[in-house]
């Protein structure tokens, strides 16, 4: 059976504001940068694989 999902907390003060800033930051990466981010981790994600074992 499925859990019931509990509410989204409410930012305010500090936290909403330092929210707000890293969500800018964000939009302000230029494409480069974003294609470097997107290298860097399929680069972790491939040398993650390496450790990793699915036993079915």
């Amino acid at each position: 059976m499925a859990r019931p999902i509990a509410e989204t907390p409410i930012l305010t003060g500090e936290d909403a504001a330092r929210f707000e800033e890293r969500m800018r930051q964000v939009e302000m990466l230029t494409k480069e940068q974003r294609a470097e981010n997107t290298r860097k981790l399929r680069a972790a994600v491939k040398e993650a694989k390496k450790h990793i074992t699915i036993c079915l």
